[in-house]
């Protein structure tokens, strides 16, 4: 049976123009730094970003986790939201591999406030009790699906770099901000010194992320990549997807947004179903069911159409749409939960 799956955007399928590219692809040892393929990805994802260089990885976590690492000592600080992908969903990772402790500030649906990330950092030299803050951290397109404003990076790029502390840039949606702001990538990425980009998230390609930087930074890092058990050996089979993915897939988010804003439309019209379409940025919606259900139950309804959701995080569902998911579907679904709805009234 094939299912329509809406848990996410990185359960998407490589192409067949990815299948082939994979099939063809000339492969090298990476360790040696012998994979052309690998090479010619990394080229393409650092001019993209405006950077000097990049460092093909495993997962978005892995980039995320590598670039705190390189910026950072054991036992500094990072200052980013409480809210952020790194925080919530990369398993403390941080305490783990780069030996650092977050110190989150407020977030305000994804955005944080310039002055208080300015007020947080501090050198460890005033104190002897203090830690020393050792990077800034932003996330754009924000997991919560809002797409932050240039602006804000703009503010708090400047602030940290007052006090000559680094930005990274959790940029795992780059192209799905850049998409929505109409801007191209490397207008998000030069308010940030690093930034992680995925490759398996809305554009189709079946593994990896890339973190971009400078030439030094990422020799630092692909070292350290190492260490963590990323130094892969013919990636180029995996690169060949990612190259397709950058050259061929980015403007695709495009229809990915509409039918996203379409269902969430759709979604309000239902009784008893709350969305906030002013928050439906990217390909994400985000509603509540404002009625007594099993979640289990939810999801297993939905699963008997062919259809796979995740069941609801703090009360709230995620919808999100992809290459895979059409207008027709989309319908099919909001039409799914209509139904459900009205048989447990």
């Amino acid at each position: 049976m094939k299912y329509i799956d809406i848990r996410s955007d990185t359960v998407t399928q490589p192409t067949d123009a990815m299948r082939q590219a994979m099939f063809d692809a000339v492969v090298g040892d990476d360790v040696y730094d012998e994979d052309t393929t690998v090479k010619e990805l990394e080229r393409k994802a650092a001019e993209l970003t405006g950077k000097e260089a990049a460092l093909f990885v495993p997962s978005g976590t892995f980039g995320n986790q590598l670039a705190l690492f390189t910026h950072c000592n054991r036992g500094d600080e990072v200052i980013l939201g409480e809210d952020c992908h790194i925080v919530v969903h990369e398993v403390g990772a941080s305490s783990v591999i780069a030996g650092v402790q977050l110190r989150t500030v407020s977030s305000r649906k994804g955005v944080l406030d310039p002055c208080e990330v300015k007020s947080r950092i501090r050198s460890g030299k005033e104190d002897i009790h203090y830690p020393s803050t050792g990077l800034v951290c932003l996330e754009n397109a924000h997991s919560n699906g809002r797409v932050i404003p240039l602006e804000i990076m703009k503010e708090i790029y400047e602030a940290a770099h007052e006090k000559s502390i680094p930005v990274h840039l959790d940029g795992a949606r780059l192209f799905n901000a850049s998409e929505y702001l109409k801007v191209s990538p490397c207008e998000v990425t030069k308010y940030a010194d690093s930034v992680m980009f995925c490759l398996s998230k809305g554009l189709c390609a079946p593994v990896g992320s890339i973190l971009a930087s400078t030439k030094d930074f990422i020799a630092v890092a692909k070292k350290k990549r190492k260490l963590m058990g990323g130094g892969l050996r013919q990636a180029g089979f995996l690169a060949a997807a990612g190259i397709v993915a950058l050259d061929s897939m980015r403007g695709e988010l495009k229809k990915d947004h509409e039918n996203a804003y379409f269902m969430a439309q759709r979604l309000s019209d239902l009784k008893n179903v709350s969305v906030n379409i002013e928050d439906v940025h990217i390909n994400m919606v985000f509603f509540k069911i404002n009625l007594p259900l099993n979640p289990a139950e939810v999801v297993e309804h939905f699963l008997m159409k062919g259809i796979k959701i995740n069941p609801p995080e703090n009360g709230v569902y995620r919808f999100v749409t992809n290459y895979w998911v059409s207008r027709e579907d989309v319908n099919f679904i909001v039409d799914t939960l209509s139904s459900f709805l009205s048989s447990r009234r």
